[in-house]
């Protein structure tokens, strides 16, 4: 008895311990939110709690999504692997656009993130984390069956299902609909689950996924800020719907700190990939959602974590939502699953300012294809396509794509021409073979599939009449 005894005080000893030391993370995602739609970073936009998150924390100005677009890019935030390791490369199906157009068989899509590839929430949830999911969830049906023991509203859907007002009219947010009022939005939904999680799990660790579908068409105007964008140049739901969020989030980052526990958590503030061109430019970078210039995959990223992350401080080096996955392993302790591959890399020698970070490339594979949206407004390579079959590298301020339908190479210094508006590859050849080489060699170690066959319905435009 006595045994027995002391072995359930030394239980509560080691959790009351942790609970105190151990980090909670809140990792806030928006959806199709681009890199200059934020009001830090453009005076088009009204974002206050995110600008006051941002003086607190550090930017990370060179911040990307591992993907340019919704479901390929969290499977990887939330596998902590690139692309070719799961085979989520896009929504639904990869024969995007008219058969016509597009040259190659494109590579098969892969839905959904493999139940039994470990997910960061599961990696947490194995090490004593509570875990919640709330809002976007689209890389399975089922987030509870992902690593996550509280769900609200996530399953497979990759856009807002029922609009973003109640009464939601179909969706799994609809089972809410008689719990708040006629005309509660999503956000303030998820600000008072998100609340009242924290509240019952203030003295145990949590990894709570704020996964937004905001600001993902349908574009539905938010009354209450309308005043703020009348007469200026900007989509006006649009920007309703990102000041939306931004309340959202501040209500939530209240809450941390009326309950004692900001010190203590790791905030992470990112985007699935960047912005609809059409909807809201991206300037100075090119194109947006869909496309691999830097307006398709440049992302905003803010991270505080009180007494490690110095406030107001920026971050230069080249980073990727691959990173999450073995930062959050590395800042709680939690162990790597067994089996478990991670293609990213620790950013706490960054947040810390404490230790080295190595130098390193990044990469993105879409051996897919991704119709237009606007047409010429896209700002791609031209207007059928924001992306056709190909991958791209970052290594310091090179980046380069390579194109599967011609073998097309670019080649672009960022520092110099961060709009990637002039391929330098036949001015720096050595330097363009030397960066294809590195990028066909990482295809080769990861078994990145590469389109080769020819599609009979192509009509090359040349042979259009």
């Amino acid at each position: 008895m006595l045994k027995k005894l002391m072995q359930v005080f030394i239980g509560l000893s080691i959790t009351a311990v942790w609970a105190v030391s151990a980090p909670n993370i809140l990792y806030i995602n928006a959806d199709d939110l681009g890199v200059m739609d934020v009001g830090y970073a453009s005076p088009r936009y009204h974002t206050p709690n995110i600008d006051r998150f941002r003086a607190e924390g550090m930017l990370f100005s060179e911040g990307y999504a591992p993907a340019a677009n919704c479901a390929p890019s969290r499977a990887c935030v939330m596998s902590g692997q690139t692309g070719p390791r799961h085979g989520v490369y896009t929504v639904a199906s990869s024969e995007r656009g008219k058969a016509k157009d597009r040259k190659l068989i494109p590579i098969k899509n892969t839905s959904h993130l493999a139940l039994d590839n470990t997910t960061i929430a599961g990696a947490l949830q194995a090490g004593g984390y509570k875990t919640i999911h709330l809002g976007k969830w689209h890389v399975g049906k089922d987030p509870l069956k992902q690593g996550f023991d509280v769900n609200i509203g996530g399953d497979q859907s990759g856009t807002p299902r029922g609009g973003y007002f109640t009464p939601f009219k179909g969706g799994s947010m609809k089972g809410y609909n008689a719990d708040y009022p006629e005309g509660t939005h999503r956000v303030d939904i998820f600000a008072d689950q998100a609340i009242k999680f924290l509240r019952e799990n203030r003295d145990h660790p949590f990894f709570m996924h704020m996964a937004y579908y905001s600001v993902h068409t349908k574009l539905e105007l938010v009354p209450e800020f309308k005043e703020l964008y009348e007469g200026k140049d900007v989509d006006l739901k649009y920007a309703t719907m990102i000041t939306k969020m931004d309340e959202g989030i501040g209500k939530i980052l209240d809450e941390l700190e009326r309950l004692g526990l900001a010190k203590n958590t790791l905030v992470v503030f990112s985007s699935d990939n960047g912005g609809i061109c059409e909807i809201s430019r991206q300037t100075p970078y090119r194109a947006g959602k869909g496309s691999y210039f830097e307006g398709g995959i440049r992302v905003p990223l803010v991270m505080r974590w009180p007494g490690h992350i110095t406030p107001g401080s920026t971050c230069k080096v080249p980073v990727s939502g691959i990173d999450f996955f073995p930062t959050f392993l590395d800042v709680t302790g939690v162990p790597l699953p067994a089996g478990k591959k991670l293609d990213g890399t620790s950013l706490v020698p960054l947040m810390s300012g404490k230790g080295a970070f190595p130098e390193r490339t990044l990469f993105w594979h879409f051996p897919i294809y991704l119709q237009s949206y606007g047409g010429k407004a896209d700002d791609s390579h031209d207007p059928l396509f924001r992306t056709r079959p190909g991958s791209a590298l970052r290594q310091g301020k090179w980046k380069l794509h390579e194109y599967f339908e011609n073998g097309t190479v670019e080649l672009y210094d960022l520092d110099a021409d961060m709009g990637e508006r002039s391929n330098v590859a036949d001015k720096y050849p050595e330097k363009a073979q030397e960066l294809l080489a590195l990028l066909k060699k990482w295809r080769e170690d990861t078994g990145a599939p590469v389109p080769t066959e020819l599609n009979p319905e192509y009509d090359p435009p040349a042979m259009k009449k």
